[in-house]
């Protein structure tokens, strides 16, 4: 259990206050000119992994008040609680231990509820390890005896979004599979897929806890029958597996028990890739990648859990967006990858950090009186320019901008990564200085000057990696993880329950059985409006 500490209660958030009054009009480049060691001085390495963070509104006294605070709100034993296995996810009555799925020692065990967690977690990896093997191999072949070709992962949230977006961004690392995602109940998407691919060397992976989401069994079912037109039905078994906590259901929708691997209550779906979820990653890319990530991860834990929490990359980076949303109210944050590969990041980001700390519940059950999660977006760089960062530079919004930039790239010949990592360090330059208003051209009227100043003063993160590789994609991962871990202690919330998403679930069920036999019972005028409307012209 987590001790719940009313943040704004703390002796360092009346400092942090305080503090605030002398920094709201603080200029960064005033910061620079009086420090010209301050790039050295506010940055961390561990490894290949540089994050700089000297460009935001701060000085080493908000740094040390910041850490007071993470003192106080007792961070130190709320990380052992996560690591040893207590049941800090108290509204559910689970523990939390996705960081056990990447955790290697060889004499360390996890004791929940009277069972070894890590002897089970090594368990399951193991098969998946000989699954994955036999079927890059071709030892596990189709029902035909051929080698398969795609492989459909069907799952939603955490089942999809986590596992997609390392796919796409191991891309050179992977093999000749091609592998699709299927969450979204959109036949027409899904549609789209099947009509490419060849039923009969193709792999379907259905991924659900319960084996009861009503989106996840909806596409599972349509792709059932799709195999079924191809192949007989005695042999679409070996086309199906299931990743599922509920291995009864599985076996009734026809998976055999050998194709069924493990969830487990204390692996949150927004925290699973690293487990059996992740069977299409490791597919992808083979186990010995798919380790690596694995290992890049476990480093990051490592780090997290031992590093004294002024060089503690997450923690760091978890106190500065307090400092920002608590003090500042600046509301948002960009995360800006600059690697075409990393589309999917922000994406995943956004469900990782924005289910778990939007919450308006103290951990005592009492409503807030602050602000607690931040909202996530971005996109990929250059792209993100041509975009939003007319807003970042010149609107009256302040966004922190996490950027993300590889030194080296996969293909290092004649390659435009130079140009692209110009771009990387340009904007977070530009973010920063500004621009003076000047006259371009002789002649010119002097009002258009203005429109071309930039005040800069606008704060960003730099994490600056050697490469994009399984190892530093895992570190980088879970750098976020333990972030969003560590905003939910500080603001004294439950960060590991969803129950605003299930009740929209419950009544989405309610509705559907509505628009079945097209009675719309009692709703708000404006929803019922819009049921009566839909069905009106729902060609059905």
């Amino acid at each position: 259990m987590l001790e719940s500490i009313n943040p704004t209660g703390t002796v360092a958030w009346r400092k942090l206050r305080k503090h605030f009054e002398q920094m709201e009009f603080v200029k960064m480049q005033e910061l620079f000119a009086e420090d010209k060691n301050r790039g050295n001085t506010f940055c961390i390495q561990i490894e290949d992994f540089l994050f700089d963070y000297s460009k935001n509104k701060i000085t080493a006294e908000t740094i040390n008040y910041l850490l007071e605070l993470a003192e106080e709100v007792k961070l130190k034993e709320a990380i052992e609680s996560l690591f040893t296995g207590q049941k800090i996810n108290a509204t559910e009555k689970r523990a939390v231990l996705h960081t056990a799925l990447r955790d290697f020692s060889t004499n360390n065990s996890i004791i929940v509820d009277d069972q070894n967690v890590l002897a089970e977690i090594k368990i399951a990896q193991a098969r998946l390890e000989r699954f994955v093997t036999d079927f890059i191999e071709g030892i596990y072949t189709t029902s035909s005896g051929k080698k398969f070709t795609d492989v459909i992962n069907i799952g939603i949230g955490g089942s999809d979004l986590g596992p997609q977006m390392v796919v796409n961004a191991l891309a050179n690392y992977r093999n000749e599979l091609n592998v699709h995602f299927i969450s979204n109940v959109d036949d027409d998407y899904l549609q789209s897929v099947l009509k490419n691919i060849d039923p009969e060397t193709t792999l379907v992976v259905i991924v659900s806890k319960t084996f009861t989401t009503q989106e996840t069994m909806l596409n599972a079912k349509k792709v059932y029958q799709w195999l079924s037109q191809s192949i007989d039905q005695s042999n679409i078994v070996s086309h199906l597996v299931g990743v599922t906590a509920d291995i009864e259901k599985a076996q009734l929708f026809g998976i055999n028990q050998e194709n069924i691997f493990p969830m487990w209550d204390y692996i949150g779906g927004r925290f699973s890739l690293w487990s059996s979820v992740g069977l299409s990653i490791a597919l992808a890319i083979g186990y010995p990648n798919f380790k690596d990530l694995l290992l890049g991860a476990n480093k990051m834990d490592c780090h997290f859990r031992t590093e004294r929490f002024d060089q503690n990359i997450p923690v760091i980076c978890a106190l500065l967006s307090v400092w920002y949303n608590n003090f500042y109210g600046y509301e948002t944050e960009a995360v800006v990858p600059y690697s075409q590969l990393l589309e999917k990041l922000p994406a995943h980001l956004q469900q990782m950090i924005m289910e778990s700390n939007g919450k308006d519940k103290t951990r005592e059950g009492y409503p807030v009186n602050y602000q607690t999660g931040t909202l996530i977006w971005g996109e990929v760089g250059v792209s993100a320019q041509h975009a939003f960062f007319q807003l970042f530079h010149q609107g009256t919004k302040v966004i922190p901008v996490d950027f993300i930039g590889f030194i080296n790239p996969f293909f290092n010949d004649d390659t435009n990564h130079d140009v692209l990592m110009s771009n990387f360090f340009g904007q977070s330059e530009a973010l920063l200085n500004g621009k003076l208003p000047t006259i371009e051209k002789e002649g010119e009227d002097p009002i258009l000057k203005n429109y071309r100043e930039f005040s800069g003063n606008k704060p960003s993160n730099t994490f600056l990696i050697d490469k994009l590789t399984p190892e530093s994609l895992g570190k980088l991962i879970a750098m976020y993880e333990h972030k969003t871990f560590i905003q939910g202690v500080i603001w004294n919330i439950y960060s590991f329950d969803q129950f605003g998403v299930e009740y929209g679930k419950i009544l989405a069920k309610n509705i559907q059985a509505e628009i079945i036999s097209k009675n719309v019972l009692k709703h708000d005028s404006s929803t019922e409006f819009l049921l009566n409307s839909y069905l009106k012209k729902r060609i059905n």
